[in-house]
């Protein structure tokens, strides 16, 4: 955490090194900084290939009269021959080009991750397991906004619907939330609540002969109407903060325990060398690039929680890593993709010190120009000390055709990312910080917006933070959870 301007460029995570020869610049976005899209299930990945299309002008025949008698042409069979050969040619390579992508790339339909299957677009949420893996059914349910609207997919109307309340209860619930990654002793409770607009087109309702025992997608059907209102589920207790600040400062300050409950350490031989987040008792985000090459080995990180003090909660023993998973496809040339979860050998006991922050919601409202928050105990300066109380500074949120700019990030901003901080410099992560939280305040909870990952410096005026783009990794946070269960 940092409010002071460096001296020398120097990068968020320790022993973290930035290539300056970058790919040509990414093109600038506007608005607001999107979700992964949701029209189909977001683990669905549809891939086209390239539209090509050849003009071919032929030039007029130049006729020159010579005096002789211009009549028909006589066809050439060596000529018709070879015609027919090439039309055969470029038959053969068009079916099997068509072949390629229908099949491989699955271009009318949907592949499963693992293996490559192609599936049609009606056998993905339809009950029955195709894909080796599951991925199929792994994910055809989601929750939609600051109400925690439980949203199933339709597949005969593609496109995502309110489950309806008739004869749903806590059952449902509790399987529901297992299915989306969380814990069935962690549930918390399902109510009800109207779906408004989301309800336009209809909603998925149960079957009558259904239970909560069997596969719950297959057992929901569309329907116009719902004599109830729609399913409020909420699979864990987040987002909820005892002694969070409320009011605007300029740059960071120390924290006091319970305002950041979420917030962990994570130490590498009995080091800080990176944040993360709690968001379950199992499962801890951070930014891939703190798990690279040496740092890739679970069993030499331990992740302390409860207290804003780094030296009294390190005489502890700390919570032992399982598992690091680093997204597929981070890349750490451009930082794209630059998310992890660490899955602990022991659960994380709740307290009013420990508690999860909430994933974002599909729908949640993360706007250019809103505030955000960041904590840590990273460095107070471009290779400055680092701090034995957690800090923590408000940021403002900018969108990427801002970010992108030349004079700023010149482009270097994807839609995996959030830039944040201040353009004036002063306030921003810095060395030690990474993989920590940004969050914001909505509906009167806290979401975890991003997580720390790259920048210029520290607090360099036109050099704001850049953090991973949590709402873009929603699915996948949950989709690895789920596997992972």
């Amino acid at each position: 955490m940092s409010n002071n301007e460096g001296i020398a460029p120097v990068y968020v995570n320790r022993g973290f090194q930035h290539d300056e020869r970058r790919p040509p610049p990414y093109s600038p976005q506007n608005a607001m900084y999107p979700a992964l899209p949701q029209e189909t299930p977001t683990y669905v990945a549809t891939t086209f290939g390239p539209s090509i299309n050849t003009h071919h002008t032929v030039p007029p025949e130049m006729i020159h009269n010579t005096g002789q008698r211009i009549g028909p042409k006589r066809c050439n069979s060596r000529l018709i021959l070879s015609g027919c050969l090439c039309v055969l040619l470029v038959m053969a390579v068009v079916g099997i080009l068509l072949w390629y992508f229908l099949y491989y790339q699955c271009l009318l339909g949907k592949s499963c991750r693992s293996g490559g299957k192609c599936l049609s677009s009606s056998q993905w949420c339809d009950g029955a397991t195709d894909c080796p893996h599951g991925e199929d059914e792994s994910q055809c349910f989601r929750l939609h906004g600051t109400n925690f609207i439980l949203e199933s997919y339709s597949t005969g109307n593609k496109m995502w619907m309110p489950v309806c309340a008739e004869k749903w209860n806590n059952d449902y619930g509790k399987t529901v939330c297992e299915q989306m990654g969380y814990m069935r002793k962690d549930y918390v409770t399902s109510s009800q609540t109207s779906a408004g607009s989301l309800a336009s087109k209809g909603y998925m309702k149960l079957k009558p002969e259904s239970t909560y025992k069997s596969n719950i997608q297959s057992q929901l059907i569309h329907s116009q109407s719902c004599s109830t209102s729609a399913i409020k589920l909420n699979c864990i207790a987040c987002g909820v903060s005892s002694a969070a600040p409320s009011t605007r400062i300029v740059g960071g300050t120390e924290a006091v325990n319970g305002a950041w409950p979420w917030q962990v350490s994570l130490q590498f031989n009995g080091h800080h060398a990176c944040g993360g987040s709690i968001i379950s008792p199992n499962w801890i985000v951070s930014a891939a690039h703190c798990f690279q090459d040496v740092y890739s080995n679970a069993g030499s990180w331990r992740v302390y929680s409860g207290d804003v003090n780094l030296n009294r909660m390190s005489y502890g023993f700390g919570n032992t890593v399982d598992k690091i998973i680093n997204h597929e496809d981070y890349n750490a040339d451009t930082h794209d993709n630059d998310i992890a979860l660490l899955k602990l050998n022991t659960p994380l006991t709740f307290t009013s010190r420990v508690k999860p922050v909430c994933l974002p919601n599909f729908g949640l409202n993360i706007s250019p120009e809103r505030q955000a928050w960041i904590t840590g105990w990273g460095t107070l300066s471009s290779s400055g000390s680092s701090p034995n109380i957690l800090n923590q500074a408000q940021i403002t949120i900018y969108s990427r055709e801002t970010c992108n700019v030349p004079q700023v990030l010149d482009g270097q901003v994807t839609q995996t990312m959030i830039c944040a901080g201040k353009l004036q410099g002063g306030v921003d992560s810095c060395q030690g910080d990474s993989g920590g939280p940004m969050v914001v305040k909505e509906g009167n909870v806290w979401w975890l917006a991003g997580d720390t990952s790259w920048g210029y410096g520290c607090a360099w005026r036109n050099r704001p933070g850049v953090y991973g783009n949590v709402t873009y990794f929603t699915n996948w946070v949950h989709g690895e959870m789920q596997q992972e269960n």
